[in-house]
């Protein structure tokens, strides 16, 4: 956990305290503001120690147990604040995938231009269906998270209606090792490779691959997207991250434009392609 993060989270346990302490009616103990709540006397030391994340559901009963319900926006922007940064996959996969993937539509919706890197998976934007179901499968079964796949498909399969629409561009840079990755069965990865291909020369769409044996000058390290230069968003195992502060996009766009001078292009990007597909075992 980032340094940033957890500091943004003792600030806000810091001012939980604070609300416990001066309410209205006066004083209230941990134990009595448990009790009142409902919840484990452990609970409230977590969250006012920052060593717990509160829900915003949290939030919103701690103010109105501490007789302050006007504070809940105030808390609520504090959570938002430093959430924004790190997302984990533990509480965002609670209700299933559609949502997360919901979410993501309405970002990328907002966006004219997308400059994604992705060095182990085909990207989201331009995956088929049935690339898509596996990988959702493989994701629920690591995380143990609600299985709504054909739900999360379809909004994934929705979104990709972006790369059709007039004044849209996305960049996109995939490492040949994506393109073997065996996330799904042979005969699906061929026709998410057939749909790769097909996407080169549409207007909208800028395709680069970096060959296996191309020279890095940076190592191929996760995949991220940048969203108009205002938003970038990378992940890890645990969790997400969303970074909207201009160091990170900077350093972010200049990754990827490092990353880019390894790329091949247009028929050269086809050629590898065609090469996976017909011996993706080579």
């Amino acid at each position: 956990m980032s340094t940033d993060y957890q500091q943004a989270r003792e600030a806000l346990g810091t001012r939980l305290r604070e609300l416990r302490v001066s309410g209205p009616a006066g004083r209230l103990t941990g134990t009595a503001l448990a009790r009142r709540l409902d919840w484990p006397r452990s609970k409230v030391s977590k969250l006012e120690n920052g060593r717990q994340t509160a829900t915003p559901e949290d939030l919103k009963a701690w103010a109105e147990a501490t007789g302050r319900p006007e504070a809940y926006d105030e808390l609520e922007n504090r959570l938002r604040g430093f959430e924004s940064h790190i997302r984990s996959w533990r509480r965002q996969l609670a209700a299933g995938h559609r949502p997360v993937q919901e979410n993501w539509n309405a970002e990328v919706s907002r966006s004219t231009v997308i400059h994604a890197w992705e060095e182990a998976v085909v990207p989201g934007m331009v995956q088929t269906a049935d690339y898509a179901r596996h990988v959702f499968t493989r994701y629920a079964e690591l995380q143990n998270s609600v299985r709504d796949t054909e739900a999360a498909v379809r909004a994934r399969i929705k979104h990709q209606g972006w790369l059709y629409e007039p004044g849209r561009k996305l960049h996109v840079l995939v490492w040949e090792a994506a393109l073997h990755a065996r996330v799904c069965p042979p005969s699906v990865l061929a026709a998410q490779l057939d749909r790769l291909a097909g996407v080169i020369g549409m207007d909208t769409v800028e395709l680069g691959v970096i060959p296996l044996g191309a020279p890095l000058k940076v190592p191929a390290a996760n995949g991220f997207w940048i969203l108009d230069e205002r938003l970038v968003v990378t992940e890890d195992w645990h969790a997400e991250l969303w970074l909207d502060d201009a160091d990170s996009v900077a350093l972010y766009s200049r990754v990827w434009t490092t990353l880019r001078e390894s790329a091949v292009f247009g028929d050269d990007a086809r050629n590898v392609i065609t090469r996976v597909r017909q011996n993706p075992g080579g």
